[in-house]
């Protein structure tokens, strides 16, 4: 997941409020923790959607290829 992550992290600014939208269960302290990195959004999406690590990594993918 290097590739995605460089691309969340680069663009977090201009991607964070795209995120907000697509998992709304993320609260203002997740963000606040993200900052952009990939690792950090899998972890939070397997405590806040009940994810595992092969589910919430397939999601911040697929999100990211209709986004970047």
């Amino acid at each position: 997941m290097d590739a995605t992550n460089d691309i969340l992290f680069g663009k977090w600014h201009e991607l964070k409020g795209q995120v907000r939208q697509q998992w709304g269960k993320l609260t203002d302290d997740d963000f606040t923790q993200l900052s952009g990195k990939t690792e950090e959004l899998s972890g939070i999406l397997q405590q806040r959607y009940g994810y595992d690590k092969a589910k919430a990594d397939a999601e911040i993918n697929n999100w990211l290829s209709k986004h970047t």
